[in-house]
C-alpha cells in the first residue's frame, strides 16, 4: 500500500455538517472538499451508511475519501438518521425514510456552491446496498453508483436466509446493529442535545434479529430495497463489485444479466473489503480504479474505462485452506459481456461415491444424514479479512455424502453458478439441504470452492413453502453461489450433501434421512476456456490511500477465537471474543485530532450437539464505550437464541450507562412460531 500525502488538489475538511431532510430532523456529515472548491466546482461522491463518521469508521473513512477530494470531487460521509450524530432514530434497514433522506443529501449536495450538481454515490456493504436503491429511485443528479460487496436481494442473498434456511448471521447482526441504533451522538458536534439524542434512541429500540424472524419467507417486507424485483427501475451507470471469499459475490453476476444501464463487474480473491485492502490478496490500486469510473461518469472524461471488458474477475489457483488466509494465487482473466452468449456446461452424474461422466447413469439409493456438527469447518458466514475462511474440509468431508471425480488429466477452470439437479425422499416435512463444491490436493487436503444450502420445504417457491411429503421423491435444484476456481491436473472435483451446516445454518427442529435417486442426479459446472485476450488485459495499479489519521490506543484488547468438537459428546462449539480488555472493557481508541475515546467489543458463543437439533443456542454480547474529559457513555447489549420444535425464543437485554452507572436497561422476549424452518 503507497501512502500519498501530495495532491493535484490540496484538502480541506469540515468535521461535521448537518443537512436538513424533508422527513425532519437533520443527516450529519464529514466533508472532504478540494480547496478550490468555491471557485472551481467540482462532482460530489455520497457514501451513507448507519457506522458513524465521528469515531468507529474513521480510520477507513479518512484515507479513503481524502484521497477523492485531493483528485477533484467533493467526498461526504453521513451517519444515517439515528446513527451516529445524525438526529432521529433508526427503526429498520432500507426502509423508504431512509431513501427519502438519501435524496434529500444528493438534492442538497448538487445545490452547494462547491458542486457541478453531479453526484455519485458508493459504499461497501449497507452503502452498496442503499446505492442500488436510490438509483432504483430515479434520483435526480444521482449520474453513477459503485455497490461494493453487497446484494439485489434482501431475502435470498443477505444476512438472514439462505435458500429459505435461517442463518444465524441473522442474529449476529441483529445484535450489531440494535448496538449501533443504541449509541449515543457525540457532543462535541450536537452539543447538549446528546442526552436527549441518546435517550430518545434507547427508548425506541426494540431488537432487530425478533423482527427478521417473524418473517421467515418472501413477502412484502423483504421486497422493500430488493432492486432484483425491478432491474429496469435503475437508470444510471452501476459499477459492481464483490470477492470471492465475501458473503455476496452472486449479486454481481444477476445485476450484469439483469440491468439495462452502462455497467462493469469486477470480483477479486477477497472478503468482506474495499479491494485496496483486500484480503486475501493481492489487493488492487481500487480508489484508482473509483476515479476512472467517477472521471468519465461524473466529471465527463473520457478515460477508457467503458471500452474494457464488462466483467473481470480473479480465477484462483487451489490454496492450502486455512482459517487466516493472506494471498490468493491466480491470475486476472475478463470477459466482454456478462452471461455468456455460448456458455459450456460440464454436467456429472452422480454414482456412490463418485462423479462420472455425462453418459453415465447408475441406478441406486444413497441415504443422507449428517451430524449436526457439519460445518465445523465451515469459517464464517461473511469473512471481512483474513480470519475466518474455511479450514480444510476434511472433517466436514467425512460427515457428508462425498462423489468424486478421478484425478484430472487436465486442468478445468470453471466461471459462474454451480447447478446440481436431484430427486430425493425424506423422512421429515422438514429438512435442509447443502451441497460444498471442494478441490481435493494429491496429498488429500479439501479445500471448499463453493456451496449453497436450501430449506427444502422452499423447493418450489420462497413465497409459498410446502412440507415435504414423506417418502416420495421430488425434484430439487440447488445453485450454489457463483465462484471461479482453476482445478487442476492430479486433484478431484468432488461434491459433498449434508443435511447439516452447523453454525452457518440453524437445524431443522428434527433430524431427517434424506434417501437420493441417483438415476436423475447431475451437477453442471460453468467451465471457461482460457481467453487469449486474458494476457493482454490492463493491470491494476498498486493499491494507493492518503494517510491515516493519526490515533492512540488507550488501553489494550485481546481477540481470541476457536471451534471445538468433542467426538465422544458430540458437542460442539464455535467461540470467539474480540477487542476486551482484561476487566472486561473495550479496548479504548484515540482519535488525536479530537481527543474522543472510544472502543467496541464483540463476543459470541454458538452450540450444538450431534443427534439434538433443539440443543443449538446462539448467545452474543456487544459493548460499546465513548468518552472524552468530563463525559463517559456506553451502552451493551446481549441476546441469546434457542428453539424448540414449534418456536423460536430470543431473550435481549439492552443497556445504557454514564460512567459506571447503569442510567438505563430494557429487557425483550419473544417467541416466535417457525415457519417450515
Amino acid at each position: 500500500m503507497t501512502i500519498v500525502s501530495s495532491f493535484p488538489r490540496s484538502v480541506r475538511t469540515i468535521e461535521n455538517v448537518f443537512i436538513p431532510v424533508s422527513g425532519g430532523g437533520r443527516v450529519a456529515a464529514r466533508i472532504w472538499l478540494p480547496e478550490d472548491a468555491d471557485a472551481s466546482p467540482v462532482p460530489a461522491i455520497l457514501e451513507y451508511i448507519p457506522y458513524r463518521k465521528g469515531d468507529r469508521m474513521r480510520e477507513r473513512d479518512e484515507p479513503m475519501h481524502h484521497y477523492f477530494a485531493g483528485h477533484g470531487y467533493a467526498a461526504v460521509r453521513a451517519d444515517l438518521r439515528g446513527t451516529g450524530d445524525s438526529d432521529g432514530v433508526l427503526h429498520d434497514e432500507y426502509l423508504p425514510q431512509e431513501i427519502d433522506d438519501a435524496r434529500d443529501v444528493i438534492q442538497w449536495l448538487a445545490a452547494q456552491p462547491w458542486c457541478t450538481g453531479a453526484v455519485g454515490m458508493m459504499g461497501k456493504s449497507w452503502g452498496g446496498f442503499n446505492a442500488l436503491q436510490v438509483a432504483a429511485c430515479g434520483v435526480e443528479n444521482l449520474r453513477a453508483v459503485i455497490a461494493i460487496c453487497c446484494s439485489d436481494d434482501r431475502y435470498s442473498d443477505d444476512a438472514h436466509y439462505m435458500g429459505g434456511s435461517l442463518l444465524n448471521e441473522n442474529l449476529f447482526w441483529g445484535l450489531v446493529l440494535t448496538s449501533l441504533r443504541v449509541m449515543p451522538p457525540d457532543p462535541m458536534n450536537v452539543g447538549e442535545r446528546w442526552r436527549e439524542l441518546w435517550r430518545e434512541r434507547l427508548e425506541a429500540v426494540s431488537p432487530l434479529a425478533d423482527k427478521w424472524l417473524r418473517y421467515q419467507r418472501w413477502n412484502d417486507y423483504w421486497n422493500q430495497g430488493s432492486v432484483s424485483q425491478d432491474y429496469r427501475a435503475i437508470t444510471c451507470p452501476v459499477y459492481a463489485v464483490g470477492g470471492w471469499a465475501d458473503a455476496y459475490t452472486s449479486g454481481v453476476f444477476r445485476l450484469l444479466d439483469g440491468l439495462d444501464v452502462p455497467r462493469k463487474g469486477l470480483v477479486g480473491p477477497w472478503a468482506h473489503a474495499y479491494p485496496h485492502d483486500g484480503v486475501p490478496g493481492p489487493p488492487i490500486g481500487f480508489l484508482q480504479e473509483a476515479l476512472r469510473w467517477w472521471d468519465h461518469w461524473l466529471a465527463g472524461r473520457k478515460n477508457g474505462i467503458m471500452d474494457e471488458p464488462m466483467l473481470r474477475v480473479w480465477m484462483p489457483e487451489a490454496t492450502k485452506p486455512a482459517s487466516a488466509r493472506y494471498v490468493s494465487k491466480g491470475r486476472w482473466i475478463a470477459e466482454p459481456a456478462w452471461p455468456l452468449a455460448k456458455p459450456d456446461v460440464r454436467q456429472f452424474r452422480l454414482a456412490p461415491g463418485s462423479l462420472l461422466d455425462a453418459n453415465s447413469r447408475v441406478e441406486a439409493r444413497i441415504s443422507i444424514r449428517s451430524p449436526l456438527s457439519t460445518g465445523s469447518q465451515a469459517g464464517s458466514w461473511c469473512p471481512f479479512g483474513a480470519e475466518g475462511m474455511p479450514r480444510d474440509q476434511k472433517e466436514d468431508d467425512d460427515r457428508s455424502v462425498v462423489f468424486d471425480s478421478p484425478p484430472l488429466a487436465e486442468r478445468i477452470e470453471i466461471l459462474g453458478e454451480p447447478v446440481l439437479r436431484l430427486k430425493l425422499a425424506c423422512d421429515r416435512p422438514i429438512a435442509t439441504l447443502v451441497a460444498r463444491l471442494v478441490d481435493v490436493l494429491p496429498d488429500g487436503v479439501s479445500a471448499r470452492v463453493s456451496y449453497g444450502v436450501l430449506n427444502l420445504t422452499h423447493r418450489e417457491s420462497h413465497a409459498q413453502p410446502e412440507p415435504l411429503p414423506i417418502a416420495t421423491p421430488v425434484d430439487v435444484t440447488l445453485p450454489l453461489k457463483h465462484v471461479a476456481h482453476a482445478f487442476q491436473p492430479g486433484h478431484r472435483i468432488r461434491l459433498a450433501l449434508s443435511t447439516s451446516y452447523w453454525p452457518i445454518v440453524w437445524p431443522a427442529p428434527a433430524e431427517p434421512t434424506l434417501t437420493l435417486l441417483t438415476e436423475a442426479a447431475s451437477f453442471e459446472l460453468p467451465v471457461r476456456a482460457p481467453r487469449a485476450e486474458d494476457k493482454d488485459l490492463r493491470a491494476f495499479e498498486e493499491p494507493e490511500t492518503a494517510p491515516l489519521p493519526a490515533t492512540t490506543d488507550v488501553t489494550e484488547g485481546k481477540t481470541t477465537g476457536r471451534v471445538r468438537h468433542d467426538p465422544e459428546t458430540g458437542e460442539m462449539f464455535r467461540e470467539f471474543e474480540a477487542d476486551f480488555t482484561e476487566d472486561g472493557e473495550p479496548a479504548l481508541t484515540r482519535i488525536d485530532a479530537t481527543g474522543l475515546e472510544f472502543g467496541d467489543a464483540l463476543a459470541a458463543r454458538l452450540f450444538v450437539k450431534d443427534g439434538d437439533p433443539l440443543s443449538a443456542r446462539f448467545e452474543s454480547r456487544h459493548h460499546a464505550r465513548f468518552r472524552r474529559p468530563g463525559w463517559s457513555v456506553g451502552t451493551r447489549v446481549t441476546t441469546r437464541m434457542t428453539a424448540d420444535e414449534t418456536t423460536f425464543i430470543i431473550e435481549t437485554v439492552v443497556e445504557g450507562f454514564e460512567g459506571n452507572e447503569r442510567v438505563f436497561e430494557r429487557r425483550f422476549r419473544s417467541e416466535i412460531p417457525r415457519d417450515l424452518v
